[in-house]
């Protein structure tokens, strides 16, 4: 199902209707995850992005660990909704947890002390390029998938559930699943004034 590449940017949408059916195997969907984290561009080649591909009972855990999170913070009366949007992400096939290594950051901040407020920033954009391929890689393979953020509610849960290093920043969770239905056309503003071209 592999597209071009401009077709493929044209045609990544945000799908939050998903099912438990993936159309590629376990083992392709972990390979453009690692594909991703391998060649993604990162400030001074740090590589700081680390990511968690959660299948199966794994990823219905997660969405069962934000729900329960999600209870403490928002009225039972006003819960249905919230109940509603976290059960169409656990209904997908896995989830995608991004996270920014901030020793990594540090470590930088120490060894070039010019860029050190740089680096989270730089950080930041280097998850995001992270994300945009992962999206996108799914995407080209027939899976939908959306970017959320519960962190930080979450972190602590998560650390603790899947021993994560207290150095790794949660930034984004990306569920993802074959589609049900289809996405809305994007409505993309007009390109005049958003890009200049001088020749």
């Amino acid at each position: 199902m592999s597209k071009d590449f401009k077709t493929a940017v044209k045609e990544r949408r945000t799908f939050y209707a998903l099912s438990k059916e993936s159309p590629i195997s376990d083992a392709q969907i972990q390979e453009i995850v690692e594909r991703a984290a391998e060649y993604a561009p990162t400030a001074f080649n740090s590589q700081g992005g680390r990511l968690v591909l959660l299948l199966g009972e794994q990823h219905n855990k997660l969405w069962d660990i934000t729900m329960e999170t999600l209870r403490k913070f928002v009225p039972a009366e006003n819960f249905a909704p919230t109940e509603e949007k976290i059960n169409s992400f656990r209904n997908g096939y896995g989830t995608v947890l991004f996270f920014e290594d901030q020793s990594v950051i540090k470590g930088l901040q120490e060894k070039f002390a010019l860029y050190a407020d740089n680096f989270p920033v730089w950080s930041l954009e280097s998850s995001g390029i992270l994300q945009f391929i992962v999206w996108t890689g799914l995407d080209n393979e027939g899976l939908g998938a959306s970017l959320q953020h519960y962190n930080p509610l979450i972190d602590e849960a998560v650390s603790k559930e899947w021993n994560i290093s207290s150095d790794w920043k949660l930034l984004g969770q990306m569920p993802f699943g074959k589609p049900i239905g289809s996405a809305s056309e994007k409505e993309v503003l007009p390109l005049d004034g958003r890009v200049k071209v001088f020749k």
